[in-house]
């Protein structure tokens, strides 16, 4: 089977305005729309784990990522290690996500009261009463779940320990 790498993954990552579009269209179809963010820096079994269980509480999983400016306000100067372009694409890759956009801002609330999504997804780390964009999803007849993380993973526990292996 050839894949035509490119439209797989371009055709996911969007900006705000094509996404809404095809949100609009997939929840007039009956579907139920899941959206979770965060910065999925260097990939692994804690953020496949994670998306993989909001994926399975709908029909379409949409990824808000945040932007490298983002990253390194809320991160820090040295983060991300990946570029946007690059952590997008690998999350276009995964077959259980439907779509991408990517924010600038330091919170996903403009996209989340854009595109209304059913079900908002934040880990448990996260009180659900101050999930971003929680209260306009609910308003708008939709949940706010959380979903328990992988214990042990984190991109900045990774990189702790790649920096410490070096020393």
């Amino acid at each position: 089977m050839k894949i035509d790498l490119e439209r797989a993954l371009l055709g996911k990552i969007c900006d705000l305005e094509t996404l809404k579009s095809k949100v609009d269209f997939w929840q007039s179809e009956g579907d139920k729309v899941v959206f979770t963010n965060g910065v999925f820096d260097l990939l692994h079994i804690g953020h496949i784990t994670y998306m993989a269980k909001a994926a399975n509480l709908g029909d379409k999983l949409i990824i808000g990522l945040n932007a490298d400016s983002s990253v390194r306000r809320i991160k820090g100067p040295t983060r991300p290690v990946n570029d946007q372009s690059n952590r997008a694409a690998l999350l276009a890759a995964l077959f259980f996500v439907d779509g991408i956009v990517v924010f600038e801002e330091d919170t996903p609330l403009n996209i989340i009261t854009t595109l209304l999504p059913d079900i908002l997804v934040k880990g448990a780390d996260y009180a659900i009463e101050n999930i971003v964009g929680g209260k306009e999803v609910i308003a708008n007849g939709g949940e706010v779940k959380t979903i328990d993380l992988v214990e042990g993973y984190s991109s900045t526990s990774i990189i702790q320990r790649i920096q410490n292996q070096g020393t």
